[in-house]
């Protein structure tokens, strides 16, 4: 369901020689997996019979038996497919083969390219390489054969894997596959696991894939060697699932394979299709969603300091190199007390040499409140910087006087006029001292259009530009921990206040404006942010997650900040198409000139469409 598939690597309990009870062993797991809906199942290499049969694979008797257990195990994969090994004779050769089971039948054959000859393996022994021949007779029926074999769900066609058998790895991911079978036999050494898990990682990123890997367990012959049952599911360089060392059945996961292809499409990947041949089959969707998403998927899930300081350096690198580059060694930065402002203004610390060279100036005015200027203020002491506080309120009320705009009439012209005012002081005084103008919007506001056009939208260098809301909300409160004293007792307190422009007058000395009574959590534009932009995940797609990681009680919360996002999304690109510079230090960005290239004036009606039919 939208493009998520429940996967298995597994591990069974094999009996070296012994094919009929290692089939029936296997015959339970698909079973188990079935129940567990599954859809694709991947065994290790030569399960059937056991990877250290040795010279036993010889012999006809086993041969015979590894066929009559393909009769036996075709007919329960229904509505699941499983990829088996064995050894298969065929053409006067012994292969290493994988046996692709679906629809109640072999769909396809795999033999394995690249035999091992080192560590204890000989496997040019017993095995040849699978060239030369398209076809085999199996079960009286020519069954295709091959490594260019592409298994696709007629219902689904996102879902189409390839079997790629052994630690070797090949990209078929340009022949359209988005799941990357691999059976293995590799064995154990102390720290082999975390080379091998690396490699996997690895090349699911580089390739833009899910891989499921599925290795030879206990039950294997340790007269040389010790086998672990190493069993990975990854997707694009994250572990989504592993199971220990020296274990055994099944590991389950759900492959996004919505997601790879949307990422070797965006990125331009071109799908050669070759010699590729395609086989489909059908499987049964259960719709039950194994996967669980964070409701915050930008924040680190470890290491949180290193995380930190790591971000606020490549901040501070980006706007020291454009400080270089237009010869100045001075910054200025509206601070009102508030997370964005917070956060540019720890970045502009770090870029500077002399603190003194870095000027903050707050503008208090009509929606100040009490707590956000005094920790303003506060903040910009603790730090040493240069403060300036320039109340707006006459020049404002002037420009009404000037506008004809009756200062009682609380529209958009009352807000955006001090917005404005305010981004003409800091580029008025940057004129003045030849400083730059630091921008504080955040990659939220600026997804949403949350920001005044040619107001707080406008300036010099926007450190911020990817770093969405929940994230300038972590850094500062993390950084507050690093820090610790009165820096860090005012950064706490800034990142519990709540969010707003402060735009209109405070009700009874509180704000009155709070911007997510608005728009909506900002939680949910971010997660919408990860996925959809991200990720092209369908409003649909979207919402079927948002609800795993918010809970169901939540739906028609989610539901209405969605109709949101995406109606101010599009409707808002105009500001992002004449956004300042700024930095790409996070997954997403929506800067114009690399990352996100739409006309201002597209419609959003197939997105709306299909959150009203939610």
């Amino acid at each position: 369901m939208y493009g998520l598939v429940k996967v298995a690597a597994v591990t069974p309990k094999v009996t070296v020689g012994d094919v009929e009870k290692n089939a029936e062993e296997i015959a339970r797991l698909i079973e188990e997996a079935k129940g567990r809906g599954v859809r694709l199942a991947v065994f290790p290499e030569l399960s059937l019979c056991g990877y250290t049969a040795g010279d036993l694979v010889f012999h006809s008797v086993l041969l015979d038996a590894c066929k009559n257990a393909l009769k036996k195990l075709a007919p329960i994969c229904v509505g699941i497919v499983a990829v088996v090994g064995l050894p298969l004779s065929a053409d006067g050769k012994i292969f290493d083969v994988a046996a692709v089971l679906g629809d109640g039948k072999i769909l396809g054959i795999v033999p394995k390219s690249n035999l091992s000859n080192g560590g204890g393996s000989c496997e040019s022994r017993y095995f040849c390489k699978g060239t030369g021949i398209s076809s085999v007779t199996l079960m009286g029926g020519e069954i295709p054969f091959g490594n260019g074999l592409i298994f696709y769900d007629r219902s689904e066609t996102e879902f189409a894997f390839c079997v790629d058998i052994g630690d070797s790895f090949r990209d078929y991911s340009l022949s359209g596959a988005n799941i990357i079978c691999k059976p293995s036999a590799s064995f154990e050494t102390v720290g082999k696991a975390k080379t091998r898990r690396t490699i996997l990682l690895g090349h699911s990123a580089s390739s833009a894939v899910g891989y499921i890997y599925a290795s030879c367990g206990c039950g294997e012959s340790t007269t040389d060697c010790v086998y672990g049952g190493h069993r990975m599911i990854a997707e694009n360089g994250e572990m989504l699932a592993e199971s220990g060392l020296l274990t055994d059945g099944l590991t389950v996961a759900d492959l996004d394979v919505g997601k790879s292809e949307f990422l070797r499409r965006s990125a331009g990947a071109v799908v050669s299709d070759g010699s590729v041949r395609r086989i489909a089959f059908e499987t049964k969707d259960t719709g039950r969603l194994h996967r669980k998403y964070s409701p915050v998927p930008f924040l680190p899930q470890a290491d949180e300091k290193e995380f930190t300081e790591s971000l606020l350096a490549l901040q501070a690198a980006g706007l020291k190199r454009r400080m270089n580059a237009v010869g100045t060694d001075k910054l200025i930065i509206g601070i009102s007390g508030g997370l964005d402002s917070a956060l540019a203004l720890l970045v502009a610390a770090k870029a500077v040499d002399d603190i003194k060279d870095l000027t903050a100036v707050t503008m208090p005015c009509f929606g100040t409140g009490k707590r956000t200027l005094t920790n303003a203020r506060k903040l910009c002491e603790a730090l040493g910087v240069n403060f300036k506080e320039i109340s707006i309120e006459g020049s404002v009320k002037k420009h009404f006087e000037d506008i004809g705009h009756d200062i009682n009439v609380k529209n958009t012209a009352y807000e955006n006029a001090q917005a404005r005012e305010r981004t003409q002081v800091l580029l008025d005084m940057s004129n003045d001292s030849g400083a730059l103008v630091v921008g504080t919007g955040d990659l939220s506001e600026l997804a949403l259009g949350w920001a005044t056009y040619n107001g707080d939208h406008m300036s010099s260098y926007g450190v911020n530009a990817s770093v969405p809301k929940t994230l300038v909300r972590f850094i500062v409160s993390e950084y507050a921990n690093i820090c610790g004293g009165e820096t860090g007792r005012i950064l706490k307190d800034i990142a519990a206040t709540e969010i707003s422009p402060e735009l209109l007058p405070p009700t009874n000395g509180k704000i009155s404006q709070k911007t997510e009574d608005i728009i909506g959590r900002y939680e949910y534009h971010d997660f919408f942010i990860y996925h959809g932009l991200q990720y092209g995940f369908s409003p649909k797609k979207i919402m079927y997650i948002a609800v795993n990681a918010f809970g169901e009680s939540k739906r028609e919360e989610i539901k209405k900040a969605l109709k949101i996002f995406w109606s101010r999304f599009f409707a808002q690109q105009f500001k992002r198409s004449c956004m300042p510079d700024g930095a790409k230090v996070t997954s997403v960005s929506l800067s114009p000139r690399t990352d996100w290239k739409m006309p201002s004036d597209a419609s959003a009606k197939l997105w709306l469409k299909e959150i009203d039919e939610l």
